[in-house]
């Protein structure tokens, strides 16, 4: 049975340097800053071009140093806690910008003055830190309402109430059946009311919504056709909590229950080149007005996909041939 992995409080920790959308973000910020440095020193517009390639001659280098140097000790450093790992960071970055900036004097004969780099290198490295700090912040309440809007679908009276009632018709007939569908509904609420802020493993996952897929079964019997294509599961891999169950949740409410004719579901999970690949398809009804639901559990699991993996995660959806799918591919992130 799938089991909570969530702490009470998510400890901070420095970002990861590993993360393309990070080295995106601070190359584009430092080259910004260069070419503004270079309008000002320059005596014209037209002298702008060559400032700029000096600006950067003697800027870009040590900043990709640095960042190829934390992007090494990323795992190290994530393990460390925040005040740590700051300490950690600015260290690995003032020793990197020393040693490339020592090199670019020699091989190219650009002055180096080692106080100014390190003044320099400091003012981007909190800027950095504190820039990606407010990102999460801002991007961290998705956390709190994922929690709170699976919590509320669990509590909905028509899928505790027809639990119960399935649950209970099973307990003379198939007692152990029974219990093994109350140990399920222990398993949804014990994960849904904790603080899912950290990774957790994939296999974890996939065990949490098989859970609740046999909840859901029992009510909707062989209406409800699930098929499972893990056969290549990387299980070991590090995914957000609920990442998968709402949108399951979904195909069920929108593409199994409005129809009295049997539904598939099916759920495609396999890793190729560093990357998982999650995929969802379930039938797809026009009429309604409950498709608001869906784009809601959308949106929120994008943006702690954002939170966690940055621009190395996206999720498309698609509509088509009677059939909605989903498509989530993540970074393959290892414990």
């Amino acid at each position: 049975m799938a089991k909570g992995t969530g702490a009470p409080d998510a400890p901070a920790r420095v970002p990861d340097f590993a993360n393309r959308g990070v080295w995106l973000r601070v190359v584009i910020g430092v080259t910004t800053a260069a070419f503004a440095a270079a309008v000002l020193r320059a005596a014209g517009w037209s002298a702008v071009p060559e400032e700029f390639a000096l600006v950067c001659l003697q800027v870009l280098p040590p900043l990709l140093a640095a960042l190829a140097v934390l992007t090494v000790a990323s795992r190290a450093l994530r393990r460390l806690p925040r005040g740590a790992g700051v300490i950690a960071v600015f260290a690995l970055v003032a020793a990197a910008v020393l040693a490339a900036g020592a090199v670019v004097e020699r091989a190219a004969g650009a002055a180096f003055a080692p106080d100014r780099a390190l003044f320099f290198a400091g003012l981007v490295t909190a800027a950095t830190l504190a820039g990606l700090q407010l990102r999460e912040r801002a991007l961290s309440p998705a956390i709190a309402e994922a929690r709170l809007q699976a919590l509320a679908a669990r509590i909905r009276p028509h899928f505790l109430f027809n639990s119960i009632n399935a649950v209970l018709s099973l307990v003379r007939s198939d007692p152990r059946r029974a219990e093994a569908a109350l140990e399920d509904m222990a398993d949804l609420f014990r994960v849904l009311m904790q603080d899912n802020r950290e990774l957790v493993p994939l296999a974890d996952e996939v065990a949490l919504c098989r859970q609740y897929l046999d909840l859901e079964q029992l009510r909707l019997g062989d209406r409800l056709r699930v098929e499972w294509h893990i056969d290549n599961l990387p299980g070991d891999a590090r995914v957000p909590a609920l990442v998968l169950q709402p949108l399951l949740e979904n195909a069920v409410y929108h593409g199994i229950e409005p129809d009295p004719q049997p539904g598939t579901v099916r759920i495609d999970i396999f890793a190729s080149r560093g990357e998982i690949t999650l995929a969802l398809r379930n039938p797809y009804h026009r009429e309604g007005t409950h498709h608001g639901g869906n784009k809601m559990a959308v949106a929120n699991i994008r943006e702690r996909l954002a939170l966690h993996f940055d621009a190395e995660a996206r999720l498309e959806t698609r509509v088509g041939d009677g059939h909605y799918e989903v498509r989530i591919r993540m970074p393959y992130v290892r414990p």
